[in-house]
């Protein structure tokens, strides 16, 4: 039997209670329940996201894959139907999947070794060559960035106004408008430099949440891992520019756009860091992109 890790398992149990402890308990007979259905053998040990393990292996036919299961939530129900929708192109290759156990076998990739500095350009590429057209079954962007517009301001004031009013004005104006104005392409909607990963010699996108909407929503994902070396300039606000125009022009999409949605995510973030307490430094730079983009 395959052994769950440890903090995946206490996360998935704090987080989720006697659910996330019965799925927990029942992953190791899943694992070789879906190792057997799909005719693969186990060769290295359990990996692990946030809501999901990935079991390495290999097929018998030689292929060497990645078996992953999932926590039945509904914010991973779109995965297969965007990889499905890629089929390869821009993304891991779903090769099997049980949408109803939240099961996956997927292509085996490697990891992205970290550039210097983060290639903005080369994930705008990627990005445009994500944007297909979104099949049913996908949550819309539109209806997530309306959410955003109603959602932040009570929020901000529970929390005891932590963020000045001029960037909450800003967050619900951008998100009220763009909202407005959406292309029915596929998003990826979690863009960053760990969800993007090699193989057949070129970048592929792994982990998608799946939305129907604006390419342009995708960039602050990848300012959030690059803030080291955005703080280390001397102009913090101009190296932020700096991406937004390099992702922009590689996405083939508008400046403005992407500076807009950017501000907003990152003022809901903002909030969110807060509500779930993450580290103060986590907190310092979605508050930072959030007021710099107002």
């Amino acid at each position: 039997m395959l052994t769950v890790p440890p903090r995946f398992a206490e996360a998935t149990i704090s987080r989720e209670g006697e659910a996330g402890r019965q799925w927990v308990d029942a992953l190791p007979a899943l694992a070789e329940e879906f190792l057997e259905r799909w005719s693969c053998r186990a060769t290295g040990p359990v990996l692990h996201g946030f809501v999901g393990v990935v079991v390495p292996a290999v097929r018998a036919d030689g292929a060497r894959v990645v078996v992953k299961l999932g926590f039945p939530l509904s914010a991973n129900a779109a995965e297969p139907i965007a990889l499905a929708a890629w089929n390869g192109v821009g993304a891991v290759r779903l090769l099997e999947r049980d949408d109803r156990r939240f099961a996956l076998l997927l292509e085996r990739l490697r990891p992205l070794a970290e550039p210097e500095p983060a290639p903005f350009t080369a994930i705008g590429r990627l990005a445009r060559r994500l944007a297909v057209p979104a099949p049913p079954g996908v949550s819309s962007l539109a209806d997530k960035a309306l959410g955003w517009a109603e959602d932040v301001p009570p929020h901000a004031a529970r929390l005891g106004s932590p963020l000045p009013a001029r960037v909450v004005d800003a967050a619900v104006a951008n998100a009220r408008e763009l909202a407005a104005d959406q292309p029915a392409t596929l998003v990826h909607g979690d863009l960053h430099l760990g969800n993007v990963m090699t193989g057949r010699g070129e970048l592929l996108a792994v982990d998608p949440t799946g939305l129907v909407g604006d390419p342009a929503f995708e960039l602050l994902p990848l300012l959030r891992g690059d803030w080291p070396a955005i703080a280390a300039e001397p102009h913090p606000g101009r190296a932020v520019d700096r991406r937004i125009a390099e992702f922009a022009d590689a996405a083939e999409t508008d400046r403005d756009r992407v500076r807009r949605w950017t501000q907003a995510r990152a003022a809901e973030s903002a909030l969110w860091s807060r509500r779930l307490r993450e580290p103060a430094h986590v907190t310092a730079v979605v508050d930072t992109v959030a007021s710099l983009l107002a």
